[in-house]
């Protein structure tokens, strides 16, 4: 099984932004961006709220083209897709995942304190 993931060429600034204005889903690219190359199950994230909840989210960060859903198993592995966005959207990843790095108001994700790689 897969999931339908847009094409570099299909993500477009309206959508990334709209999606990462959201908390809840700047909080998971937050934690995606301290694992950077390592896929998390979406197990990982049950910080932020119910399955349900959290499934919208994943979902909604996936369809606008800001992670990757590999389907292994029972298993969703999800990635960042910095490199489709920094193709397209050069440096805005970075700027806002640094913004986000130190902001308090977003949920929490994780035991340890979130460590980014710039």
């Amino acid at each position: 099984m897969t999931l339908p993931h847009p094409t570099a060429d299909q993500i477009s600034l309206p959508n990334v932004l709209a999606v990462l204005g959201d908390p809840t889903r700047l909080a998971i690219v937050r934690y995606l961006a301290s694992k950077e190359g390592v896929p998390l199950n979406c197990s990982q994230f049950l910080d932020l709220g119910s399955k349900t909840n959290l499934s919208y989210h994943l979902a909604k960060l996936r369809e606008a083209g800001v992670t990757r859903t590999e389907v292994v198993g029972t298993s969703r592995l999800i990635t960042l897709r910095r490199d489709d966005l920094n193709a397209r959207f050069p440096g805005l990843l970075d700027s806002v995942i640094a913004a986000a790095v130190d902001d308090r108001a977003l949920p929490a994700v994780g035991a340890s304190e979130i460590e980014v790689r710039a």
